[in-house]
């Protein structure tokens, strides 16, 4: 790879805080990054206008070098949008720009142009309402590389949550808690702590799905006849695993130091904790793709556009942590 690592970034939604977030991070952008936004030219022109911040473009193509740019200058692979965004309004006409973003990116980091993919916040609804079925970037990323079990890792500071579910009903959880996903989910977990995140022996501290995780199955008996085989079966491998535990007792620092990351088994059971402890700061990492990518932990903020006052801090986590992954995976 180059000296610097070549860091593709999707602004996301148009309308929305992403364009306005990639324009701060060129002012001071993390040492060892070259940064390149896919993206509208004439929008991140507009974006910076509205800050009242200078912005110097570069025009990138796939193959093309890339290293570190002075403060206040960006790398763009340009992808004009549909029509011009207006501030804080959805249109559902830009819906396929933002995929289209998503699409180049991944494609470039598969064939090696790019390093790492980082992600602003996209609008799930504006896409569905534009006509295309779109849960997020963890299933849409896996189905375009290819990866069979995409896993969504969330990161802030020293606290790591993976998840076994994420965008779905909490109704539908429970049947989708199967063993071979618990398993899979597990072994890509596994696998990604001791390859990306260098941990030789991770220490993974498991959730149970019910309160006090079944309470010997009076509550639920999910984690006697799903959770527990599995974690029996893994620990025979010389594993490091613990639980199932009781959420609600489990996000406590004394049985938060005995682990390296935590495995909650739906979406609101692990995130509520992780964006508590650092929310705007916070990091999402999907597992199990043949692409690094990270992201954003937050929303589009529609109400915050042009006021300047979104916080860069989870964008600049997201840029900080695939550079460092990237220039791991290639020392």
């Amino acid at each position: 790879m180059s000296a610097a690592a070549r860091l593709l970034l999707t602004p996301g939604e148009p309308a929305g805080i992403g364009p306005e977030l990639v324009v701060r991070l060129a002012q001071d952008a993390p040492a060892g990054a070259a940064l390149i936004a896919v993206a509208d030219p004439a929008a991140l022109q507009r974006a910076a206008q509205r800050l009242g911040l200078p912005l110097r473009l570069h025009p990138w193509q796939p193959g093309a070098a890339a290293g570190e740019l002075p403060a206040g200058e960006l790398w763009n692979w340009p992808l004009p949008l549909a029509v011009p965004e207006t501030p804080g309004q959805l249109d559902t006409r830009n819906a396929a720009h933002v995929l289209e973003a998503l699409r180049r990116a991944c494609d470039a980091c598969l064939a090696g142009a790019a390093d790492a993919l980082v992600t602003g916040p996209v609008h799930k609804g504006i896409i569905n309402e534009a006509g295309v079925p779109f849960s997020g970037h963890t299933e849409f990323l896996a189905e375009r590389s290819g990866a069979p079990l995409p896993v969504m890792l969330l990161a802030a500071s020293t606290l790591r949550v993976a998840l076994v579910t994420t965008h779905l009903p909490l109704s539908a959880v429970p049947a989708a808690i199967t063993a071979g996903r618990l398993e899979q989910t597990l072994r890509v977990l596994h696998a990604d702590l001791q390859s990306k995140f260098g941990l030789a022996q991770p220490r993974i501290l498991v959730c149970g799905l019910n309160p006090h995780a079944g309470e010997g199955g009076h509550l639920g008996r999910e984690e006697i006849e799903v959770i527990e085989p599995v974690l029996k079966r893994l620990r025979a491998e010389g594993w490091q695993l613990e639980g199932p535990l009781p959420a609600d007792t489990l996000f406590t620092p004394k049985v938060l130091a005995r682990g390296d990351a935590v495995l909650a088994m739906y979406h609101d059971q692990g995130l509520p904790v992780l964006k508590h402890a650092g929310f705007g700061q916070a990091v999402n990492i999907t597992l199990g793709l043949p692409i690094l990518r990270t992201s954003v932990d937050h929303g589009v903020a529609l109400d915050l556009v042009g006021s300047g006052r979104a916080e860069l801090g989870s964008l600049r986590a997201a840029a900080e942590l695939a550079r460092d992954l990237a220039l791991k995976a290639h020392s």
